[in-house]
């Protein structure tokens, strides 16, 4: 072998074992780097070698930002926290349906949104019920004094420590439940009115359940949560104290024998303070149908009150509150439909062609077709579209509707407005005629809102009166008119003086307020007869209203 070759050989053979040498510390390095990787074990993990050498940076743990980061596997992100005990037995026992039977649907939705947002109770705690709990308790226990019966609410006792957690859960429920159904009756919600009778067009103001319960559990105190659930009206007030006396005079047996039916009258017209508006105006205007009087309040402060007239029992005055926006000076009167039906067709229709035309002249009413006076005659009575026909009288002595009309429009096409008719007002009954509202002093109660709302002096008043033209003003802001129905009214020194139900409304409202029937005195129709209340119907439903002649209808007696 040539010298040159063997040294060639020789190189190789060193990079040979080089080479071997290199790849086997490689193969060592990765399998310690292998490990010390921990291995995914049931139970126990294996403790490592202390000798272990450090990961090296690329498999060290993920940062909290990549951790947040969704795998590329899309995992199942990890289920939440369980509830405690308690509430996870109270979101059971909510979609139990014998549960639901007793309870108002909305209550149980309430607390279904409410515990399914919590870990842990609202009212409960180890020791039993929570100090705020008790007083919620005994507040729902007072509620007679608030004219509401707590014998309608199921409470757990305050005292009561149940021993699991399913018995808690029971108790929780429970008290929410009354807490929310209190709720509900402090604001006029044990019946809709307007389901008692149709003459009732209120609409009780009712907190949303979520909200009560988020208020309450909020509240620091929450039996004057409760108590402030009740109206602020100062007659509710008057009227609840003259309650409690009437029932302590009863229960401490003195000379004056307990009132049963003061009370029961106490209690419905209580209720009805629940369906009113919670703010009435600064400035507003009161109908009360019973006392057959008006008023005008000012911060609380009654500047004016007249005498008025009110629908008769055939043509009931509805109940309801309306902005009033115009009053009209020296007013054109549209005869209203139950008289075009029920008086004037039956004369227009004696002959094909102006048969009986003479009660219009007789009156001064003038014949509009789509808007457009025509002659009378013209007209075929037996085969017209009533509907394209209207009645008016204009603006005189004789207009039915006086010398000023006070508008607020509302869907019963009811209005307030002056009368020729001035004797009815010397009547201690005033129920007569349809179911307007008329004014002895119409004039007076002009000056005194076109005073407030315009500064107006008198004589502007009675300067537009005196023109005798039909004139319109619109109030820059509008005043809110409220027709109400109470039959009993407590003054500054707590006197309670009561009036005649005259639509027999009181025993309406009983059932729902006494949970009974009570036997009041039966209402008058203004006319000298009587009826049970359960005649009365809505003015443009009522098929056997009282006939009388078009003179009686025109000269007053229906004149609105």
């Amino acid at each position: 072998m040539h010298g040159r070759s063997f040294v060639a050989v020789v190189v190789a053979r060193s990079l040979v074992l080089v080479l071997a040498g290199i790849v086997q510390a490689a193969v060592a390095a990765e399998a310690a780097a292998t490990a010390e990787q921990p291995v995914a074990l049931t139970g126990a993990t294996t403790a490592l070698p202390s000798t272990v050498v450090p990961s090296p940076p690329s498999s060290a743990a993920p940062s909290p930002a990549d951790a947040a980061k969704p795998s590329p596997q899309g995992a199942a992100a990890a289920p939440p926290a369980p509830a405690d005990p308690v509430v996870a037995s109270i979101r059971r026992k909510l979609a139990d349906p014998s549960l639901r039977k007793g309870a108002a649907p909305e209550d149980v939705a309430a607390l279904e949104a409410v515990y399914a947002g919590r870990s842990g109770p609202l009212w409960m705690t180890p020791m039993g019920f929570s100090a705020k709990a008790q007083a919620a308790i005994d507040e729902i226990g007072k509620a007679d004094d608030w004219g509401l019966s707590a014998a309608e609410f199921e409470l757990p006792p305050a005292g009561d420590l149940p021993k699991t957690a399913d018995a808690q859960a029971i108790a929780e429920i429970d008290l929410g439940l009354a807490i929310l159904k209190y709720a509900r009756f402090a604001r006029g919600g044990r019946a809709d009115p307007s389901e008692l009778s149709v003459l009732l067009d209120q609409k009780p103001t009712l907190k949303n359940p979520k909200i009560v319960l988020a208020e309450i559990a909020a509240s620091p105190a929450p039996d004057a949560y409760l108590r402030s659930l009740h109206p602020k009206h100062e007659q509710f007030e008057r009227l609840r104290q003259a309650l409690l006396k009437a029932r302590g005079e009863g229960d401490a047996g003195a000379k004056k024998p307990r009132n049963e039916a003061e009370i029961q009258r106490l209690l419905i017209n209580m209720e009805r303070w629940r369906w009113m508006p919670e703010e009435l105006g600064s400035v507003y205007v009161q109908d009360n149908v019973p006392e057959f009087m008006l008023y005008v309040v000012k911060d609380g402060k009654t500047i004016h009150s007249d005498k008025i007239l009110v629908g008769k029992l055939a043509y009931a005055t509805p109940i309801f509150s309306a902005d009033m926006q115009t009053i009209v000076f020296n007013p054109e009167w549209t005869v209203p439909e139950t008289i075009v039906r029920e008086n004037l067709l039956p004369n227009l229709r004696g002959g094909w062609f102006g048969g009986g035309n003479s009660i219009l002249s007789e009156h001064g009413l003038r014949v509009k077709y789509n808007g457009r006076t025509v002659d009378p005659a013209s007209i075929n009575w037996n085969r017209v579209n009533m509907a394209n026909i209207a009645f008016t009288q204009p603006p005189g002595s004789t207009n039915v509707l006086g010398k000023l009309k006070f508008l607020y429009p509302n869907k019963h096409v009811v209005y307030m407005h002056d009368t020729i008719k001035r004797d009815l007002f010397e009547l201690s009954m005033r129920a007569q005629g349809h179911n307007c509202i008329r004014m002895a002093n119409p004039s007076r109660l002009a000056e005194v809102l076109l005073a407030e709302d315009k500064g107006w002096d008198a004589k502007q008043v009675d300067d537009l009166v005196a023109s005798g033209n039909n004139s319109a003003v619109n109030l820059d802001h509008p005043i809110p008119v409220h027709t109400t129905y109470f039959t009993a009214v407590a003054d500054e020194q707590g006197n309670v003086t009561s009036f005649a139900d005259v639509y027999g409304l009181d025993r309406k409202v009983a059932p729902a307020v006494l949970g009974k029937t009570v036997a009041f005195a039966a209402p008058s129709d203004g006319g000298g007869d009587t009826a049970q209340p359960e005649s009365i119907a809505a003015p443009a439903a009522k098929p056997n209203a009282p006939q009388t002649t078009v003179s009686g209808s025109i000269q007053g007696l229906f004149g609105d």
